[in-house]
């Protein structure tokens, strides 16, 4: 692997050549051997610095145009629009394990807008050539050793410019009037945002209205209903699919009332929250800037102290993603008991048969979808314990278990909406009612025997169904031969389909 040389206050570090970091990036990658390339710091999080990144460079121009010049604002821009694009995640390589702050992730954040906006200026001033016969390797051109990213030719560590100064430094433009310490909180809550309201809602708006078309045609289909696992009275098909629908109605809006208070940016606060070094007015146009590139609303958090050190508003939404959870659970339990069999279970819906289930039994088909969607909800709710606990670690002016806390959150928000996703496109959509086997479950329930309650009271209708249980004879056999109706006044009142 080729390397170049760079270099940050502590001294000089060896960078691959392909690669827009710099030393600071460098030293987390060797500092941090945890979990590298599984436990990464999520997408979500490195697409909210570009726009967060953007949206300050922006806001500099405006407060400080003598320092964020126009030609600075340009390419800062482009290559922000390519972090948020996702085209650059290869050059955002450190773990969620490093420090608390979410630090390095910054400055990697930092270095790569830098390194790859200076390659974007030197090309646009017809510098060296990035095409016709020279190798691209992440960007980064190598001729004989020598390496070039977009005619900067860097050897022992010093970077030519077409014989000057790079034009963006990280620290002095791409984090001007920045903190780690409020560029990382703010980007937790653009990427909660951006989760919520652009996977997770759309995801449970999907499976609501799978679950109107099922009540609209299931209605008046009578089944038996079930309580502690054992019969119960009656209830239509449509009424029990309802109930899903109304848990994820109000999953919804427990969702929705939780944007308000993630929509505020405690970017502005700087390193302590007192602002220090951001000009005034920053906080407010950079939340407006984040608002114009993302098309959602934010304002700056009013308190910045708060801002820095609680994480109450990311373990208030993550409850209702773990509300959302447990209603998933209990649905994706109700449609695997309700199809299991096909012959020796409940048998009262059939779903979409997607692969064999078994290796050694031939034929067998299993709930699949269920069960995945039971295991992600099993993960958000051990989820949720990790954002608590993160959360309640903020000691004086600064949480330091964010990575960890929206790493958690993040998961979630993804797991559940892509599970959600996959439980509706491949189990809802064709759950189908087996209207023969409810026929047959609801007149061979004991349960029916409530119906008789106003006619020969709770004493006799508990016998009643006692002895029908006992002799497997039907409650009007075991009502007449105890003596309670005849058999024509049985009739007469037992009518299970209006018990609904």
């Amino acid at each position: 692997m080729e390397y170049r040389t760079e270099k940050d206050s502590m001294g000089e570090m060896k960078v691959p050549a392909d690669r827009y970091w710099a030393a600071q990036t460098q030293r987390s990658c060797e500092n941090f051997q945890i979990g590298v390339g599984i436990e990464t710091m999520p997408r979500e999080i490195t697409h909210a610095f570009g726009i967060l990144k953007k949206a300050a460079a922006m806001a500099n121009h405006k407060l400080k145009p003598e320092k964020m010049t126009g030609e600075k604002l340009e390419y800062i821009s482009k290559a922000c629009d390519e972090v948020i694009s996702g085209c650059l995640n290869d050059h955002f390589p450190l773990v969620v394990w490093q420090t608390g702050s979410g630090t390095q992730s910054n400055m990697n954040a930092n270095e790569v807008i830098a390194g790859r906006g200076n390659e974007l200026a030197i090309s646009q001033r017809g510098g060296v050539s990035q095409r016709g016969g020279v190798s691209q390797r992440g960007g980064v051109s190598q001729r004989g050793g020598v390496s070039q990213r977009g005619g900067v030719s860097q050897r022992g560590g010093v970077s030519q410019r077409g014989g000057g100064k790079n034009l963006l430094h990280p620290n002095d433009d791409v984090n001007m009037s920045q903190s780690s310490n409020d560029t990382f909180p703010t980007a937790m809550h653009i990427s909660a945002v951006i989760a919520i309201e652009d996977k997770l809602i759309p995801a449970v708006d999907s499976l609501i209205e799978t679950f109107k078309r099922l009540e609209a045609e299931n209605e008046g289909i009578v089944k038996s209903g079930r309580t502690h696992l054992q019969d119960a009275t009656p209830i239509t098909f449509s009424q029990e699919i309802s109930g899903w629908r109304s848990s994820l109605e109000k999953d919804k809006k427990m969702l929705e009332i939780s944007l308000p208070e993630l929509k505020e940016l405690a970017l502005g606060g700087t390193a302590v929250g007192t602002g220090l070094n951001a000009p005034k007015g920053f906080d407010i146009l950079v939340a407006e800037a984040v608002s114009e590139i993302t098309g959602k609303k934010f304002i700056t958090a009013e308190n910045k102290f708060h801002a820095l050190t609680s994480k109450d508003e990311l373990v208030f939404a993550h409850g209702a993603i773990k509300a959302l959870a447990c209603d998933m659970m209990k649905i994706a339990n109700d449609v695997r008991w309700l199809a299991s069999g096909p012959r020796d279970g409940l048998g009262e819906i059939f779903i979409p048969e997607n692969e064999p289930g078994s290796s050694i039994m031939p034929g067998k088909v299993n709930p699949t979808q269920s069960e995945a969607v039971t295991m992600v909800a099993v993960q958000v709710m051990g989820n949720d314990v990790a954002v608590g606990m993160a959360a309640s670690q903020g000691n004086f002016e600064l949480n330091v278990f964010m990575p960890v806390c929206i790493y958690n959150f993040l998961q979630s928000a993804r797991l559940l909406s892509e599970s959600i996703d996959s439980f509706n496109k491949n189990c809802a959509v064709g759950i189908v009612a087996n209207k023969e086997k409810m026929h047959h479950n609801l007149h061979n329930s004991l349960m029916l025997v409530t119906a008789l309650n106003p006619y020969i009271g709770y004493e006799n209708a508990a016998e009643t169904a006692k002895l029908a249980h006992k002799e497997d004879i039907s409650l009007k056999e075991a009502c007449v031969k105890l003596g309670f109706l005849t058999a024509e006044k049985f009739d007469e009142v037992f009518h299970p389909e209006e018990m609904v």
